[in-house]
């Protein structure tokens, strides 16, 4: 009777052995021009989950039947192997070319769907460039615009939802970074832009204050002549904060700001001050291109 290590040996040695020649059909069909073979070959080992295999047979198979019958079921798997397989930036690549190929497909719909979430899965953290997370968000949006009644819509909301927290507390983070560096109109300017793209976030209440922190600050750190106007720049930011929250966690501190720059206003209008020296200009206004790279 074979013992039981013996048993095991043997069961693997016939595993190796099938394996190469797995390996070896599959090399030799590769190398081959017998296109039907690898066709379906192809769909074979999507469903044995070798995607890798899948893509490989099908990037020689493509050329081939473009055009035919075939063409659809062909590039169904071909872009379906990619998701499968993880790679999510090509995936989405093949899954919205197939849209595009196929627009009455019954497929069309779970495809646009798809490459758009795999958009989603490419997003990175809040801390890195958001590139991928707004074309995310355009793609999400793109598939609601275009399948209102679908069941999928709920989920599309849901994903662009979290996508726009990872922006917002990008800027958040943004405009808290340039108030401890001291670059308090940037700090402003981005506070401003929070509230502006984001009006529901987190962050509102808070941002409208820092703004007009932002500003204080940067019109104690300017020169005499160019302080009056950027002090009223605190006072005009004061009242956005007061009129939404008159009563609220930040109105005290922020009154005490507004009152200081009232009365350091009153004070320079007092004060005979020579003209502001060529090299200082008044602020330009910022554009929302500027705003945009600004909050990268």
């Amino acid at each position: 009777m074979l013992k039981p290590n013996r048993i095991a040996r043997i069961i693997a040695l016939f595993s190796f052995l099938f394996i190469v020649q797995s390996c070896g059909q599959y090399h030799r069909l590769l190398r081959s021009d017998d296109y039907e073979r690898k066709y379906e070959m192809a769909i074979e080992y999507f469903y044995q989950e070798e995607y890798g295999r899948t893509i490989a047979l099908l990037e020689d198979v493509i050329p081939v039947y473009r055009g035919t019958a075939e063409a659809e079921t062909i590039n169904y798997y071909y872009a379906l192997a990619h998701y499968e397989q993880g790679s999510y930036t090509l995936a989405s690549h093949y899954l919205k070319t197939f849209v595009d190929a196929y627009p009455r497909s019954e497929h069309t719909e779970e495809f646009l769907f798809l490459s758009a979430y795999c958009n989603y899965l490419e997003s990175p953290r809040y801390s890195l460039d958001q590139t991928s997370t707004r074309e995310a968000i355009r793609s999400l949006q793109n598939f609601i615009n275009r399948y209102p009644g679908s069941e999928k819509v709920a989920d599309a909301n849901d994903l662009i939802d979290e996508l726009r927290l990872k922006l917002e507390k990008k800027r958040y983070n943004k405009a808290s970074m340039y108030m401890k560096i001291g670059d308090y109109l940037a700090a402003a300017i981005t506070f401003e832009s929070l509230v502006k793209d984001y009006p529901d976030t987190e962050y509102r209440e808070e941002a409208f204050f820092m703004a007009v922190k932002a500003y204080y600050e940067y019109a104690s750190f300017s020169i005499p002549q160019r302080q009056e106007e950027r002090y009223e720049k605190v006072l005009q930011a004061h009242r956005e904060l007061a009129r939404r929250y008159p009563e609220g966690e930040y109105i005290e501190e922020a009154d005490r700001l507004r009152e200081s720059a009232q009365q350091t206003i009153a004070e320079l209008r007092e004060m005979d001050l020579p003209a502001a020296p060529e090299r200082e200009v008044p602020d330009p206004e910022v554009t929302e291109q500027e705003l945009m790279d600004i909050n990268q």
